[in-house]
C-alpha cells in the first residue's frame, strides 16, 4: 500500500497548472450516454481513479471508452450501450457513479443503479434525485439495494430541491434534456461545474439557460450529438496548492484557473494575510510570515465550500490566534482532526465545530487520510511540520489528485511516495 513520506522546512515556488475540474469531468462522462452517435472528447483530463473508476461504470454499460493518460484526452462513444445496470462493485466506490442514472433513464427509459457509496464524510442521500425523476413522470423503486428507475417518455415540469443539491441538480438537468417540454429546477446548486456541465450539454444540443443561478430552465430536445469539449480548471486542485504556499511559505502562480469560481476562498487568503494577484485564468499567491486566524463556516456554492474546509484548516494549524470553523453540510467532515493533533494541532471540538488555536509548530508524525480532501490537507499540514511525516492511505488522495507528491515536488516540496 502506498503513502507519503515527507520532510521538513520546505518552500514552494513556481508555476503549476490545474487540470480539468473532477466534478466537472464524472458528469460529463455520464452525460454521453446520451449521444447516441459520434465520440465524445474531453481535454485536459487528470489521470485519477475516480476517472478511471467512471470509466469502468461506462464500460460496463456498453460504451467505447479510451483515455490516452499521457496527452489527458478521453474519448467515449456510446452508440453501443445496451446495459441499463451499474452494479454494486463499481457504484459503491464512487458515489458520482450514480449520475448514470438520468442519462440512462433520458435515453432509454429505464435504469437500475446500486445505491452509491463514496468517501465516509457523512450522509448523502438521492432522496431529491428521486424525488426529482419523479415529478418528471418516472416510477422509482428499490429491489435489493439497488435504485430502479422507468418512464416510456419524460415530461417537463417544476422540480423543486428542499436543499440545494450538486449531483441532484446534475442528474434532473441531465434526464430533462430529452424530456418531452420544458424542465424548471427550484433552488438548484449554483456550483461552476454545474455551469460547465450546461455548457457542455448545449454545445451537445441541449437548450438549458439559468445554470449556475438557483433557477435553471430546460426546454427538452429530440437528440444530441457528440461533442470535443475541456472542462473548466479544478478549483480544489487550486485551492490545494494555494493552501500548501501558505502553510509553508513561498510564492506560486496557479494558471487554468478562474479566480470568480474562488472568490470565498480568496477572501479568506487574503484576510489570513497572504498577498494575492489575479489575472483572467491565473492567481499568484505569495505568502510570508504566519498567517492570521480566520473563522469559516462552510455553506453550498457560493459560499465557502466543505471540500476546501479541511485543507484550509491545515494552514490555520499554525496561525496567529484562534479559528473557528462551522462545518454545516457533512457532519462528519471532521475525521481529520485527530490525525492534525497527531501532529501537534491544538484543535478542539464542539458539535458541528471546530476550535483551532495556532501553535508555533507542528511536529512530524505517521498519519492516515481518510478521504480525498481530508488526505491533502493532512499533506499540507505534514509539509509544514518540523520533521519527518509519513502519510498513509493516500489511494485516498488518488481519488482526486493525479500523482499529487509530484505535483507538489515540482513547487519545491519534500515529498515522495513510497510503498509497504
Amino acid at each position: 500500500m502506498d503513502y507519503f513520506e515527507i520532510e521538513s522546512g520546505s518552500r514552494l515556488s513556481g508555476e503549476i497548472s490545474v487540470y480539468s475540474a473532477k466534478n466537472a469531468v464524472l458528469p460529463m462522462m455520464a452525460s454521453t450516454i446520451l449521444t447516441k452517435n459520434g465520440t465524445n472528447v474531453f481535454r485536459n483530463i487528470p489521470n485519477i481513479a475516480d476517472v478511471r473508476m467512471m470509466a469502468n461504470v461506462l464500460r460496463k454499460l456498453g460504451a467505447d471508452v479510451d483515455f490516452d493518460k499521457d496527452k489527458h484526452i478521453l474519448s467515449i462513444d456510446t452508440e453501443n450501450v445496451n446495459n441499463f445496470e451499474a452494479p454494486y462493485e463499481l457504484v459503491r466506490k464512487m458515489r458520482a457513479s450514480f449520475l448514470v442514472m438520468g442519462p440512462l433513464l433520458a435515453r432509454f427509459g429505464i435504469a437500475r443503479v446500486s445505491q452509491p457509496g463514496g468517501c465516509a464524510i457523512g450522509s448523502r442521500p438521492i432522496d431529491q434525485h428521486i424525488k426529482g425523476f419523479s415529478q418528471l413522470g418516472a416510477e422509482i423503486c428499490e429491489e435489493h439495494g439497488y435504485t430502479v428507475a422507468r418512464a416510456k417518455q419524460l415530461h417537463g415540469n417544476v422540480v423543486y430541491f428542499d436543499r440545494p443539491t450538486h449531483t441532484g441538480t446534475e442528474n434532473i438537468m441531465m434526464s430533462a434534456v430529452l424530456a418531452d417540454g420544458t424542465t424548471k429546477i427550484i433552488n438548484a446548486a449554483q456550483d461552476p461545474e454545474i455551469a460547465d456541465l450546461a455548457e457542455m450539454l448545449n454545445q451537445m444540443g441541449a437548450k438549458i439557460t439559468g445554470a449556475g443561478t438557483s433557477i435553471i430552465t430546460i426546454d427538452g430536445v429530440n437528440s444530441l450529438e457528440a461533442v470535443d469539449y475541456t472542462p473548466i480548471g479544478d478549483r480544489l486542485e487550486a485551492s490545494t496548492y494555494l493552501f500548501a504556499t501558505i502553510c509553508t511559505g513561498g510564492e506560486i502562480t496557479v494558471n487554468n484557473i478562474s479566480p470568480e469560481h474562488l472568490n470565498t476562498v480568496l477572501f479568506k487568503i487574503i484576510e489570513m494575510n497572504a498577498k494575492l494577484e489575479l489575472g483572467e485564468n491565473w492567481i499568484k499567491l505569495t505568502a510570508s510570515g504566519c498567517p492570521r486566524a480566520v473563522d469559516i463556516i462552510t455553506d453550498p456554492y457560493p459560499g465557502f465550500a466543505t471540500d476546501v474546509q479541511p485543507i484550509i484548516m491545515a494552514a490555520l494549524c499554525r496561525a496567529d490566534g484562534t479559528s473557528v470553523v462551522w462545518e454545516r453540510i457533512f457532519e462528519n467532515r471532521f475525521i481529520h482532526i485527530m490525525e492534525l493533533q497527531r501532529l501537534g494541532a491544538n484543535i478542539t471540538i464542539s458539535g458541528d465545530r471546530a476550535t483551532i488555536v495556532g501553535v508555533k509548530q507542528l511536529e512530524g508524525a505517521e498519519i492516515m487520510a481518510s478521504d480525498i480532501r481530508a488526505g491533502a490537507g493532512l499533506t499540507i499540514a505534514a509539509l509544514g511540520a518540523n520533521s519527518k511525516s509519513v502519510v498513509r492511505r493516500v489511494y485516498h488522495i488518488d481519488r482526486g489528485y493525479q500523482r499529487l507528491e509530484e505535483r507538489l515536488s515540482s513547487l519545491g516540496a519534500k515529498i515522495v511516495r513510497k510503498t509497504d
